[in-house]
């Protein structure tokens, strides 16, 4: 099966592109870096030719709210336009756990807009939700960060290994289209203040972590679970304390 991997360069495509390999598919490395720009529409055709599946694991470089959009919706029209012209079966996108729940948040917003072009476009398809990955605590500590000390929403959270996150997609990809979505999620659930303070005491790092229930994240307060899965979600088998990253 060819499967191409917009992204397929990045954090998470270049694992999704190493387990579809191992399952012995032919998978594409799809980026700019390689010539496939789905911004601009540079490469498509050619990369898409003789695909089965398309997998699009790639990310805006800015998280502004007017560009995020921007890219996530041209981007999408774009790839949706070039696997119809391709004959593509299968289209599997990679999308946030509460897009719909956090309406205020910029880039969950063109996420959810994202969704609903795919949705829409008639091409068989499969949204996979995912939570916050393991690799970016550090940048969500940084993010959260005021005057030294880092400010927490106490609410749920339940992060997940990016080798679970690409496993899932893959699965998702070789499978039947689902004409919908499905949630994936670490395996163990946190308070997220309490997380963020044992994670960064791991690491070494010594700023103080507060617990504030109008903490914002990435510009917006969240509710209770707004960023934990429902019930049915499928649960990565990577625990965070056994993750090389953690610092433990």
């Amino acid at each position: 099966m060819k499967i191409v991997v917009i992204g397929g360069t990045g954090l998470i495509g270049s694992k999704v592109v190493a387990w579809l390999e191992a399952q012995g598919h032919e998978a594409v490395a799809a980026s700019p870096r390689t010539g496939v720009n789905s911004l601009t529409g540079e490469g498509l055709a050619e990369a898409l030719a003789g695909a089965d599946v398309v997998i699009d694991v790639s990310n805006s470089p800015s998280f502004e709210a007017a560009q995020v959009l921007e890219f996530f919706e041209t981007s999408t029209r774009n790839l949706l336009a070039a696997e119809a012209e391709a004959g593509v079966g299968h289209h599997v996108a990679l999308s946030v756990v509460g897009t719909e729940r956090t309406p205020t948040n910029a880039y969950f917003t063109a996420k959810r807009a994202q969704e609903q072009l795919i949705e829409k476009a008639g091409i068989p398809f499969s949204i996979v939700h995912a939570t916050q990955f393991f690799e970016f605590v550090r940048g969500i500590a940084d993010e959260s960060t005021q005057d030294g000390r880092v400010r927490i929403a106490p609410v749920r959270f339940r992060p997940i290994a990016g080798d679970d996150v690409a496993r899932a997609v893959g699965r998702v990809a070789v499978g039947r289209p689902l004409n919908g979505g499905v949630e994936v999620a670490g395996p163990e659930e946190f308070r997220m203040d309490e997380f963020f303070r044992e994670a960064l005491a791991a690491m070494g790092d010594p700023r103080e972590v507060v617990g504030d229930p109008h903490a914002r994240y990435f510009g917006t307060e969240v509710s209770e679970r707004a960023l934990v899965p429902g019930e049915g979600a499928t649960l990565g088998r990577i625990h965070y304390r056994d993750w090389p990253g953690s610092g433990r």
